[in-house]
């Protein structure tokens, strides 16, 4: 990937600010095509982007980052085939990364943890991706900084600032975005306006998106699919010249409109209407780092509040009202990055203070709560310049109480293991290990017992194993992956039990990037399987552990003739046909093949101006994503994706 140098990737990926106007010069012509799909000109941007602990981690490229901004998480994950996102609507998306459900990563945004579980039909993670600026996935082990229970990896995004909105030199800019969608008549309207003065800084930004059912491939208009989204972000910070920064931000999204009965799927056979979802989602953060610290002391500081709060109809139980569901994590991090000849240690202390509630208008409230404190320490260092090494540890001690008043506290050890050598300029051989303490992990708060028995439940244990290689050669990037994460004593409580059990997800990952001068191609293909107590697992017995995927391809290009203001591209999302499912008699989960088109124009006689054209599943094809539940039960009819969509986005930088 030798087109452009590091140094401006970071100028052209972080306009206006200290990083580009340290950047290297480059004498050699920039072709954006090329750079903006090109993941690892965003990899460049992470401080700890060429540890061991990041080689196998997947990078969010700037395109599909842009691309993205109008749609939804389907649309920001796109392009890695490793990291599935089942369900069309946001309410009811949920992520898989190597087929392992994203309850089970560590999830942060601007480093305040995620993950507030709450009923099993929608997700506990829904992110609107105009809010985004970088997006990162580290699967399998994870590093001891990544938070505690980093069961099977963990996934970091942080927002957008005011300084990657503004040119450099600009003090007041912004832009809008208007997007409309035929199928389903979708239209989007999202504005961003940011300012600074001195060392102050301000941005805010607001989103709205409505529109009517959509019609899938067949032409079956699904009720209950209408977009309804609203997101805000308003962020303040401080940068002195010295270099201390401080943030602080709250966002909010917010979901509220009728949905399918069980939102994650259409039907299962029953005559059941829609019922109104009505779900906030809120993040407040606070950071303070130093941006110019050097040796041995660089220290950073998180406090932030995440929370969501559901309510559900319930028209088969009018004596319910609205089933109420909220949950909540408090969470703070202190950690001091040492410099040191040859890499960094980081150490620090962490905490989570979580609790979950139910109620309703004939329960007052069933609560589970959870507070942990951690101490880790992580070392990335470069012994030579052909090993690269990352090991840490942490100690997590966990408080739990139950839905009964049942309290008690457990306490472990995690440690984690990387290493990366090139064998040669082209050739890196890569593997990693890891062993987390999970603690006990609350639960749907929809399917809580005030009666559940706790004394039988243990905490849970996972494991962690990659090897990989990287090849690179001009402008050729191959890589590959085995990996197997196994998690012991996972809590799998339904309302009539609460007890633990065993999973493991297991497979191979491959990608391919290639450059040339005028655009850039991605591809990756996954490989997993889940097993759950020892068995192939069908979608509802892996549920909130995993889901049955197979094999699933995703291919992206774009491509910019030289001296064109046209960029064209377009992408494949693809599974294979999935039928290792035991205990499901029949069971199969039939194959697809997606194919979506865009051209983009970038006025050259209006400044800033961008409008892309697209035509997403060109073929009408009737699908559901694979990551999306019930495709293997012949009485579910699953959630399925938009039929043939015709779509144009406007976006003006001002």
């Amino acid at each position: 990937m030798s087109t452009i140098s590091a140094g401006t990737a970071l100028a052209l990926l972080c306009p206006g600010t200290a990083i580009a106007q340290q950047a290297e010069p480059e004498s050699a012509p920039v072709f954006l095509g090329r750079i903006l799909l090109d993941p690892s000109l965003v990899r460049a941007t992470d401080p700890d982007g060429n540890a061991a602990d990041r080689a196998n981690s997947q990078y969010v490229a700037e395109a599909e980052l842009d691309r993205a901004r109008m749609g939804d998480l389907k649309d920001l994950f796109a392009g890695i085939a490793s990291v599935s996102v089942g369900g069309a609507i946001p309410v009811a998306q949920k992520i898989f990364v190597n087929g392992v459900d994203m309850l089970n990563l560590a999830v942060t945004v601007d480093g305040v943890s995620q993950n507030n579980r709450l009923f099993h039909h929608v997700s506990a993670n829904a992110f609107d991706p105009g809010l985004m600026k970088f997006v990162r996935v580290d699967a399998g082990a994870a590093p001891a900084d990544a938070g505690p229970h980093a069961m099977a990896g963990a996934v970091v995004m942080e927002t957008v600032d005011a300084r990657d909105v503004l040119e450099d030199g600009q003090n007041v800019g912004g832009n809008v975005r208007l997007s409309f969608g035929d199928n389903g008549n979708t239209f989007g309207r999202a504005a961003t306006l940011a300012g600074r003065s001195g060392g102050f800084e301000w941005l805010g930004y607001a989103k709205r998106a409505t529109g009517d059912d959509y019609e899938t491939g067949s032409g079956d208009e699904v009720a209950g699919s209408a977009a309804d989204l609203t997101t805000m972000l308003l962020k303040l910070a401080f940068e002195s010249p010295d270099g201390h920064r401080f943030e602080l931000s709250g966002q909010r999204m917010a979901d509220d409109a009728l949905r399918p009965f069980r939102a994650n799927f259409i039907s299962d056979g029953r005559p059941f209407a829609p019922r109104r979802y009505d779900t906030t989602r809120d993040t407040v953060a606070f950071s303070y780092e130093n941006t110019l610290a050097e040796g041995f002391w660089d220290p950073k500081i998180v406090l932030g509040k995440s929370k969501v709060r559901i309510g559900v109809d319930q028209p088969t139980f009018p004596e319910l009202g609205v089933s109420w569901g909220d949950s909540a994590t408090t969470s703070g991090k202190i950690e001091n990055r040492i410099k040191l000849g040859m890499g960094t240690v980081t150490v620090g202390v962490d905490f989570y203070d979580r609790e979950s509630t139910y109620s309703d208008d004939t329960v007052v409230a069933i609560t589970e709560a959870s507070r942990n404190t951690g101490l880790f320490a992580q070392a990335r260092l470069d012994p030579t310049e052909a090993l690269s090494l990352s090991f840490g540890m942490r100690y997590d001690r966990q408080d739990f109480t139950g839905t009964t008043g049942w309290s008690d506290d457990f306490a472990g050890f995690s440690g984690n293991l990387s290493v990366s050598y090139a064998l040669n300029d082209k050739l890196t051989l890569r593997g990693g290990t890891s062993s987390v303490f999970g603690g006990l992990t609350i639960e749907d708060n929809f399917i809580y017992n005030p009666a559940w028995d706790y004394d039988s439940l243990r905490p849970s244990r996972s494991t962690n194993y990659t090897l990989g290689f990287d090849y690179e050669a001009g402008s050729l990037d191959l890589s590959g992956e085995l990996f197997l994460t196994k998690i012991d004593d996972a809590r799998v409580s339904s309302f009539r039990s609460n007890t633990n059990g065993d999973a493991e997800s297991r497979g191979f990952n491959l990608g391919l990037g290639y450059g040339w001068d005028d655009g850039y191609l991605r591809a990756s293909y996954s490989q997993s399987k889940v097993k759950v107590n020892g068995a192939g697992a069908d979608s509802f017995s892996a549920l909130d552990l995993g889901a049955p995927l197979g094999g699933i391809f995703a291919i992206e290009l774009q491509h910019t003739p030289e001296g064109s203001d046209f960029t064209f591209g377009g992408s494949i999302d693809a599974a294979t046909r999935y039928s290792d499912i035991e205990g499901v008699a029949d069971a199969e989960i039939p194959g697809y093949a997606v194919l979506n088109l865009f051209t983009e124009y970038a006025s050259p006689s209006i400044e800033g101006l961008v409008v892309r054209a697209e035509v997403n599943n060109v073929f009408d094809k009737e699908y559901a994503d694979r990551a999306s539940y019930g495709a293997d039960f012949a009485d579910v009819t699953p959630f399925y994706e938009p039929g043939r969509t015709i779509s144009i986005v406007a976006a003006m930088k001002f």
